[in-house]
């Protein structure tokens, strides 16, 4: 039973993804805010998305970007060239609920409001010259 076990590892560790990457879990930032900043960076390279996110006004911004410049700086210690990365894959998922509050309404009713939070991924690959 432990041969197979060990098996298993040796295989999970050679189709392990090689590419450079990131990962911020439990932002508390809405997914939906996220993800208008991670469109416009989607497959662009990454000095291109860092230059991108450093001029835009959404409160995402800057974590997106320090999220981009930490997954160059481990393509870097991989030995992969700084200049010639691309965004290849960047999403981001639902987190936790981190606050829920009434919002007392009239007549007798209430809502709810919720603060969301989210995890963001980010993937860099090669550029083919």
């Amino acid at each position: 039973m432990a041969k197979r076990i060990r098996e298993k590892a040796i295989q999970r560790k050679e189709n392990a993804d090689k590419r450079p990457s990131a990962y911020l879990p439990n932002v508390k930032i809405s997914v939906s805010k996220v993800r208008l900043v991670l469109d416009k960076v989607r497959g662009k390279k990454a000095n291109e998305a860092v230059a991108i996110l450093s001029y835009m006004p959404n409160s995402s911004a800057p974590i997106v970007k320090k999220l981009i410049l930490s997954a160059m700086a481990n393509a870097e210690v991989k030995g992969m060239d700084k200049d010639a990365l691309k965004v290849a894959e960047i999403y981001c998922t639902q987190g936790p609920i981190y606050n829920k509050k009434l919002n007392i309404r009239g007549r007798g009713r209430a809502d709810v409001i919720i603060r969301r939070g989210s995890h963001i991924t980010v993937i860099l690959d090669q550029v083919e010259a």
